[in-house]
Formats: structure tokens, sequence, C-alpha cells
């Protein structure tokens, strides 16, 4: 299989890598990829009424979501050859997302159709405030969790420079061992992993039973990007009486992660590497909608920054910087900004560390 993608955008890594410090991935050169996510494809239903429970809420706006698609769409308008492994219903719900996905320049060639019958899982959102914000969703025999290991190549993970999971897509079977084999195809090939841990507790049957399988995921990764809540389930197994952050960043340092980052919602987030060091990124201030696509859109943007050889800091102010954009706006994969649009927030918003 041979990817063909006129005018690729990066920056000559290997130029920006001679004056970093504090970025400790090494990422291939000459790759026609450089970020493949797998997993969920699916819609979001954002609620047009704001200030109202959803039960009053009478018309909805139609966005592709699901955090690896959030993420690979961020990467994308930043600049990253982006490419997606997944599956989409047969229906006009999958064409909607992959046609949303083309039109965004992401490659598309390994998104398979479902034959099944399985449909597209929609997320209902509810915005009563700025702090009050919940998604209703619908995952019952959705077509994302119904990629087999069959369908992911290995020849297509080769051709890039690094791979995103997330959790969610380990939920069920056979999605789970495709994305170990991607896992695996991904550390026999020299390519960076980013795992993006997105618990979502409805489509799993207990948190032990989560644990079990984040865990493996996160051993075979190089970079771990979770919420302090979500790293404290998958250490529930382990009967810590006590933990912190360190402790939580130095326990996957004896496996492959080089970086781990873990978010604190308003209060920032902390990057710990392995030779001991950390970096506490910060948040601009600025009008918030909702809270939902933070996350997304932190990873996307901080992703992006390390691949471009920033130092860790610069990558950190990077997402937290689209995180507050993408929050001020109605979608998430369509708010999801440009590097001009966050170099022109970044001039004029407060920054706060």
């Amino acid at each position: 299989m041979v990817i063909k993608i006129s005018e690729p955008y990066h920056l000559p890594l290997h130029k920006a890598r001679e004056v970093v410090t504090m970025n400790p991935l090494i990422f291939k050169e000459d790759c026609p990829l450089d970020l493949i996510a797998v997993g969920r494809l699916c819609v979001d239903l954002n609620a047009n009424e704001t200030q109202r429970p959803m039960e009053e809420t009478r018309t909805f706006t139609k966005y592709v979501g699901g955090s690896p698609a959030n993420i690979a769409i961020g990467a994308a308008r930043l600049g990253l050859q982006t490419g997606f492994i997944g599956k989409v219903s047969d229906d006009q719900m999958g064409r909607f997302i992959t046609g949303y996905l083309k039109d965004n320049n992401i490659n598309t060639d390994q998104i398979c159709i479902d034959c099944t019958g399985a449909v597209t899982g929609l997320a209902f959102t509810e915005i009563k405030s700025p702090e009050d914000c919940s998604i209703l969703m619908y995952r019952d025999n959705v077509a994302d969790l119904n990629l087999d290991p069959t369908e992911v190549s290995e020849d297509y993970i080769k051709q890039s420079k690094a791979l995103l999971i997330s959790g969610t897509a380990l939920a069920k079977s056979p999605s789970r061992e495709a994305v170990f084999l991607a896992l695996e195809y991904a550390r026999k090939h020299d390519v960076v992993v980013f795992f993006d841990v997105d618990y979502r507790p409805y489509t799993w049957q207990s948190e032990a039973e989560t644990a079990v399988y984040y865990n493996l995921a996160a051993e075979k990764s190089d970079v771990i990007i979770g919420t302090r809540e979500e790293f404290d389930m998958m250490e529930k197994l382990l009967n810590y009486e006590q933990t912190n952050d360190q402790v939580t960043a130095e326990r996957w340092f004896s496996h492959h992660a080089k970086i781990v980052v873990i978010k604190h919602g308003g209060d920032g987030s902390i990057a710990y590497t392995r030779d001991g060091q950390s970096h506490r990124g910060g948040i601009f201030k600025t009008k918030v909608l909702k809270t939902f696509g933070a996350g997304d859109s932190y990873a996307s943007a901080f992703i992006y920054g390390l691949m471009q050889g920033l130092e860790i800091p610069q990558a950190m102010r990077l997402g937290g910087a689209s995180a507050s954009i993408v929050i001020s706006k109605h979608s998430c994969s369509d708010a999801m900004p440009t590097r001009a649009e966050i170099s022109a927030f970044m001039e004029t918003a407060e920054e706060i560390v």
C-alpha cells in the first residue's frame, strides 16, 4: 500500500530538534502520514437551545464526533497529515462522517463500511449552563466497535510517524483486539503511540474491566493523556492507599511511557517525563459555552506541538489555547482551530498558570 498525499505540511523536525531540550519523542522521518487515529466515529447532536434541560430542547445541530475523530480533525486543521482506522455504518450517517473527514483532508482509506446492520453512535448534548453540561449517549450495536483485527493494515500503520488510540475503542470485541493489534504494529515499526484515556463509563461493564484493558494499552504507549479521575480509575486494581500525580507518572515510566499528562480541568495540567522533570500548563480565559470538547482539542494541539519538535511547555500552551477556543463555541469538531487562530487567540487572551 502506498499513500500519496500532495503538498505535505510539516516543519523541518530535524532542525527543530537541534534546539529542543525537553521533548523526549523521536519521530520517524519521510513518512506520508504524521498521525493515524483509530477508534470511535460517531455523530454529536448539540442542543441549539441552551440554559434548559434536554427534555425541553427541541432542536439540535449535527456534527461529527468521537474523541479520536475530534483529535484527528484538530490535528489536520493544524497541518498534520492525518489518517483514520475505523468503521462506520452503511447509511447516511456513516457517509456523513466519511465525507466530513475527507473534506478536512483526513485519509479515509482504512475506514471500513459495516455490513451487519450496525448503526452510528449518537451523542445528544445538554447545555444548561457553562458549568452544567451533560451528554446522553446511544451506543448499542454501534459500527465503530465492530472494527475487526483483519481490517487493521500493518502496511498502513508503518507509513505513519504516530498512532493515536483512545480508551473507548477497548470497550468491546472485536474493536478491542483490533486496537491491540494496531498497537503491536506500531511498536514493531517504531511508530510513536499516543493513548488518550477517554473513559466513558456507559460503554463498560465495570471499572475493574476497564482498568484491566486500559492498563494493558497504557503499558505499550509512549504518551499517556488523561484526567486525574481517569488515572484514579486505572489505579483502583492496585489498591494504593495514597497516590498523587508523581506516583502515577512514575508507574508508567517503568514501561514504554516517555510523557504522562494529567489534566485537572480548570486548574490546568501537569506533564511528567521519564527524566524526572515536570511541567505545569495553565489555561486561557475565555467565555465558556460548554465544557465538552476541551480534552480533544487539548490533545490535538499538544500532539501537533510535540510533532513539530516543540518543547513540552510550548506544546502544552498550544493545547490549553486550543481547548479554550473550543469550549467557547457550539461544536467540537467544527470548532477545532487552525494554527493561525490559536496564535491570534494567544496574543490577546489572558493566560492563568
